[in-house]
């Protein structure tokens, strides 16, 4: 049964949907671009195409990014502890580095009916310090990469039917607010987005009840290239179907998405002639809505609402023990949002002529259930998508690498038994995603002209259950957290965000950015070690230099 903050996430989605719903058949007083209006990026919109036109666009955005942070204590893995012996804790040691991030999305329209869409990412450091022991996570910054890290993303082709459309290539996956399924292509407005869920996908859509209507239905068949289970370049083969229906009316929304999905992987013991294959089957199901209403007596601002929530069945043999071949899988997550934005409508004497929201505000929840015990026959653990970022530092840094750690220790060789390793270690790092989490995330954006952003945000979490590192317990037995203290203590500690970010204008339609955030953290009582210490507080710096063409 779904916990009581669950069905609170679930009635405020209803009354999303009921709101919605009523305002189906009023005059549309929210404009269709409010995302931009909350979130101001400065890329190049794509030109819609048009009938006999033939159009070739290339959009693109680089990035030069430095990043210092404190660095922190994680458990020691066994291959150091053999080198030191007796070494409890080991730093995570990157204290400063520079990366780069190239993004180009070229597009080839032929009149209306054809796209032929790319998209590919190079990214990685170029210099500074690189973590240890982090090989575990998907993006370890273990290795200077920065010029070798190709990441292919999107090629697909997409044709328009009379009645629908259809896609075939490798494409982005994306629902809702990106808890579950997100294309990494959603810009945050903490953090940066990376990865992202690809597959390989056969999709048809289509409006049953004709190209004017509001309802959609849309049906895929996937093979998995990348996302939060599965990596087909490690030899993870995961076969989904996808069944999505939704209501949509100008920004107003309210849908379902379901995946069905079957993933298997043989993997090689250490034992001569003796392999093991890892089988998951999952079913998703993951409700989303969202509305916006003007706020009476204001045309200028807008209020809005949007949830979505998701709950995982199923099940697995990746963890399997001794006494328990298959482990059931029983998740759920969801997160909720209310805001308001406020536009102004530019002045013909300034550059600011267009539209723009000048003050932002709002308020996101969230619930991600957790797991105590990952063997004991029931996998709990709801991770939300990396890239649906809260805030800088305790997801994304703290609890990201105290999970890779874990993982890495866990597949140390010089740990490994003489059968296989420590079960379920791919599914042990979080990889910056909310997991096993509650929090409360106010944020706030001031934007004195359209190309200048000044935000500030909070975030207050706690664990929703016990926090067991899961490699101390496959090896040692122990129900200890992270650091070695007292599970029960759930107290994840408050996080404070400030930034700001210009966008100027160039010549040839070019854009240069600039920009900084920075993070500190107040650790809580989850991060003390057996001894009671604390994790001291943390801080992260992020400055970024960038050109959007």
């Amino acid at each position: 049964m779904l916990r009581a903050r669950m069905r609170r996430l679930l009635a405020l989605l209803a009354i999303a949907a009921t709101l919605a719903t009523s305002r189906a058949d009023a005059e549309e007083d929210a404009p269709a671009n409010l995302d931009e209006l909350m979130l101001e990026t400065g890329r190049r919109p794509v030109p819609a195409p048009e009938p006999d036109t033939y159009r070739f666009v290339m959009n693109g955005e680089h990035q030069l990014r430095f990043q210092t942070m404190r660095s922190f204590p994680l458990v020691a893995t066994p291959s150091a502890i053999a080198a030191r012996p007796g070494l409890a804790a080991q730093s995570l040691r990157q204290r400063g580095f520079v990366s780069h991030w190239l993004r180009l999305t070229p597009e080839l329209q032929i009149k209306e009916s054809l796209r032929l869409v790319a998209q590919v990412d190079l990214t990685g450091i170029i210099v500074g310090d690189k973590a240890r022991g982090t090989s575990a996570d998907e993006t370890p910054r273990d290795e200077l990469n920065g010029f070798s890290n190709i990441q292919p993303r999107w090629l697909f082709v997409e044709y328009k039917l009379p009645f629908g459309l259809v896609r075939l290539g490798q494409q982005p996956n994306h629902w809702g607010m990106g808890l579950l399924f997100n294309d990494g292509a959603h810009p945050t407005l903490f953090g940066d987005y990376r990865y992202g869920s690809i597959s390989e996908r056969l999709l048809f859509a289509t409006k049953p009840g004709g190209k004017d209507s509001d309802f959609n239905l849309a049906f895929a068949a996937d093979l998995v290239f990348r996302d939060q289970l599965a990596r087909l370049t490690r030899g993870e083969q995961a076969l989904q179907g996808v069944v999505a229906a939704y209501w949509e009316h100008g920004w107003n929304k309210l849908g379902v998405f379901t995946t069905f999905r079957h993933q298997a992987v043989d993997r090689a013991s250490t034992t001569p002639l003796a392999t093991y294959t890892d089988d998951l089957d999952q079913i998703s199901i993951d409700l989303h809505g969202r509305v916006a209403s003007q706020v009476p007596g204001d045309r200028n601002a807008f209020l809005y609402a949007e949830a979505e929530a998701a709950y995982v069945i199923g099940s697995t043999d990746t963890f399997r023990t001794a006494s328990q071949a298959k482990t059931q899988i029983r998740a759920y997550g969801a997160a909720a949002k209310v805001g308001v934005v406020h536009v102004h409508r530019g002045l013909q004497r300034t550059s600011d002529k267009l539209p723009f929201g000048d003050i932002v505000g709002e308020l996101e929840v969230g619930y991600a259930s957790g797991d105590a015990d990952p063997y004991d026959g029931t996998l709990k653990r709801f991770t939300f998508d990396p890239n649906h970022r809260i805030g800088l530092l305790l997801f994304d840094e703290i609890l990201r690498f105290q999970t890779a750690r874990s993982a890495t220790a866990a597949a140390d060789p010089a740990l490994a038994s003489p059968s296989r390793p420590v079960a379920g270690v791919d599914r042990l790092p979080s990889n910056g995603g909310v997991f096993g989490a509650q929090y409360v995330n106010p944020t706030f954006i001031y934007r004195p002209r359209h190309f200048i952003d000044v935000k500030a945000g909070m975030v207050l979490a706690q664990a929703t259950t016990e926090i067991v590192d899961p490699y101390r317990l496959a090896t040692q037995g122990s129900y200890l957290n992270y650091r070695g203290g007292d599970r029960k203590k759930k107290d994840l500690g408050v996080e404070l965000d400030a930034g700001f970010e210009g966008r100027f204008p160039l010549d040839y339609d070019l854009k240069a950015v600039i920009g900084a955030q920075a993070g500190l953290l107040l650790p809580g009582a989850a991060f003390e070690n057996a001894d009671g210490d604390r994790l001291p507080p943390q801080w992260i710096v992020i400055s970024r230099l960038g050109l959007l063409f």
